[in-house]
């Protein structure tokens, strides 16, 4: 147990800033659609996070690299809270749109320095059952935070549960200066000027480093589109949910109470089999599930008939999640983590833009369902594609440990 000493602190402040992440994303999707009414202002609002990526992460993976990153994760969470707190006190919704984009850009930061603390600080062997409680402690964000919400909006209004994320994040700054120093080497590199010669150098050295590790490129990019698929999908989420299946603010956060509780269920199998399920497995198999609950999602016609495609999604996403970090933290040096995570990100986040552009007017044109299956539907290719990439015996070697396919 000494062993997980750390990792189960920063577990615990992984948990309690999802627990306020879930209470703000709730709210303030609640926020812009009580305000217009329009599926293309929550799009819109959807799209804020990978501009915002693209604006940090294309010179932020140079400076993740070469400075402290616990110290970094600490002023950001601080930082955040603070723009958070500042929400229900802005006059108009264009400053809302405005401060959202600010705090999108610290979390697009946050989440690479996070994954090279985290890969630093756990060993190897452990690293597939920290991912599956990583998934476990965030579904119990899921779980809590949009029941948390529901009771919140009962009482009073979306701009009071904001609040619970600020004090969230104080909280989670507090739980990680509390966690080691993993970054003793970083005094060779930290008297290093940040120029813009610098940042040219590391895109080079990871577009060497991807063409030189092909599969794992490969891999990864299929993590990137697995994201893009559900970012863009989840855009239609809220309108969907409220506008064509009418449930209320209340019943909606419940739902989503059942997507944690598919992710509690999912990570839970993941924690105690973590030897016996092999990562190819929980790539190809978690990726064709969860965009199978996509389809029942946006093919049900009621509360009740699409809590089986959101618990599916919680359920069949922990292991698509749990398998494809580790292989990333296996196969990617963590001295160039930050760096080729945080270019790749910029790429996604393009993406994203692009297609959450699409299905947003689409659905504003037409109609939320048609668009949303039709989304799901090619999610659904994505899984497949993603299922041939992982099977056979020729790509053994970077699967080392479970049941392989």
């Amino acid at each position: 147990m000494s062993r997980w000493k750390y990792p189960l602190i920063l577990l615990g402040g992984i948990g309690i800033s999802n627990v306020g992440a879930w209470v703000y994303l709730i709210s303030l999707n609640l926020i812009i659609l009580n305000e217009t009414g329009s599926p293309l202002a929550i799009a819109l609002l959807y799209i804020l996070s990978p501009i915002a990526t693209i604006c940090s992460n294309a010179w932020s993976g140079s400076l993740i690299d070469r400075v402290n990153t616990r110290r970094l994760m600490m002023g950001l969470d601080a930082f955040r809270a603070i723009c958070i707190a500042l929400i229900p006190f802005l006059p108009s919704l264009i400053y809302v749109y405005v401060l959202a984009f600010i705090i999108n850009m610290g979390s697009a930061i946050f989440q690479p320095t996070s994954m090279v603390y985290m890969t630093k600080l756990i060993p190897e062997q452990d690293r597939q059952r920290f991912n599956a409680l990583r998934s476990f402690i965030n579904s119990c964000g899921s779980l809590i935070g949009p029941a948390i919400a529901g009771i919140l909006f009962w009482m009073g209004t979306p701009y009071i549960a904001i609040h619970i994320n600020a004090v969230a994040l104080f909280i989670s700054a507090f739980i990680i200066m509390m966690l080691p120093n993993v970054d003793s080497r970083l005094k060779e590199i930290e008297g290093q000027r940040f120029t813009w010669d610098m940042i040219k150098s590391d895109v080079r050295i990871v577009f060497n480093f991807s063409k030189d590790n092909i599969y794992v490129t490969k891999i990864y990019v299929l993590f990137c589109c697995t994201t893009l698929f559900m970012t863009a999908i989840d855009s239609l989420e809220a309108a969907f949910a409220k506008g064509i299946l009418s449930i209320s603010d209340t019943n909606y956060g419940f739902l989503l109470s059942v997507f944690g509780a598919g992710i509690i269920i999912g990570s839970i199998i993941n924690s105690v089999f973590s030897k016996q399920l092999a990562v190819n497995h929980l790539i190809g198999i978690g990726t064709i599930f969860t965009s199978l609950g996509y389809i029942v999602l946006y093919s049900s016609s009621g509360f009740i008939s699409a809590v089986p495609g959101v618990f599916l999604i919680g359920f069949a996403v922990t292991f698509a999640n749990t398998g494809y970090l580790t292989f990333y933290q296996n196969h990617v040096p963590v001295t160039m983590m930050g760096r080729f995570g945080s270019i790749f990100s910029v790429i996604e986040a393009g993406f994203i833009v692009a297609f959450t552009v699409l299905l947003g007017l689409a659905a504003e044109l037409t109609s939320i369902r048609p668009v949303g299956l039709i989304g799901s539907f090619f999610f659904f290719l994505l899984g497949l594609l993603a299922l041939k990439a992982v099977s056979g015996a020729k790509w053994r070697k970077y699967f080392k440990e479970g049941v392989l396919l």
